[in-house]
């Protein structure tokens, strides 16, 4: 019994960190992302501005 509940502490203690940092990997990607719609949307605009 106790070698079970020690098992269980450890792979919690194990799999937690590992889901957060797959969370923030998500997170970047996200973000990413959007700095490059953003920029996209940025140099469209100053294309048409541009005018020659």
């Amino acid at each position: 019994m106790m070698h079970s509940l020690l098992q269980t502490r450890w792979s919690l203690l194990l799999l937690i960190p590992m889901i957060l940092t797959i969370q923030g990997c998500n997170t970047m990607s996200g973000a990413g992302q959007d700095l490059e719609a953003a920029g996209a949307g940025l140099e469209k605009s100053a294309e048409q501005e541009k005018g020659y």
